[in-house]
């Protein structure tokens, strides 16, 4: 198909050369003279490969993202991954902040990019226990061994993020909960287990 066009573009500027009128030319192939003319005007102005189709996707795509943005994107989505956490765009946008990269593309621009390289499959198969074995501590007495859970991050819609400590007393089952914007903020794990102790001395709390 492609040799039978481009041997239709050289029978036609052949006969224009020859002096055939452009209306009879165009009427018997089905084309417009605007077609015609293209192909006679590069016929005379370049080389053997005036009959051959070109690319019309530009030479330089002045918006297109920096090929270092698009490289970090594939690494942060593929360590969230990894870690089983949250790894859209979204997650990966805080991801790039926290990081301070600049210029930060947006969510449409990290999307083509997970697109673009085939990064967009979700999770397959159930969550399998690794069997690591907790350590046991004692805990008969009120205050005597407390649980830290640090969840995050968490997603709400918004987009909101934040992440969740949560202490509790492994005694009497008592649990302080803090809920925060940024993970440096969790030095208040000390305040949670103060306030889970003096339930011991204030059950009405």
């Amino acid at each position: 198909m492609k040799d039978e066009i481009t041997q239709q573009r050289i029978f036609a500027v052949q006969r224009f050369l020859n002096g055939e009128k452009p209306e009879s030319i165009c009427a018997s192939l089905g084309r417009s003279k605007s077609w015609l003319y293209k192909w006679v005007e590069r016929r005379l102005n370049e080389d053997d490969a005036w009959n051959e189709s070109r690319s019309k996707q530009p030479l330089n795509i002045t918006n297109r993202t920096p090929k270092e943005i698009e490289e970090i994107v594939k690494i942060v989505r593929l360590n969230l991954y990894n870690q089983d956490l949250f790894c859209g765009a979204q997650a990966i946008l805080w991801e790039l902040e926290d990081l301070g990269v600049k210029p930060l593309p947006s969510l449409r621009t990290i999307n083509r990019i997970l697109s673009r390289n085939g990064l967009t499959h979700r999770r397959t198969g159930k969550y399998e226990a690794k069997g690591t074995a907790y350590p046991k501590l004692p805990s008969l007495l009120p205050n005597q061994s407390h649980q830290a859970d640090l969840v995050c991050p968490c997603y709400l819609k918004g987009p909101i993020r934040f992440y969740g400590l949560n202490v509790v007393d492994t005694a009497t089952v008592r649990c302080g909960v803090s809920q925060q914007g940024k993970p440096r903020h969790f030095g208040r794990v000390l305040g949670h287990m103060e306030t889970i102790g003096n339930a011991r001395q204030h059950p009405d709390r």
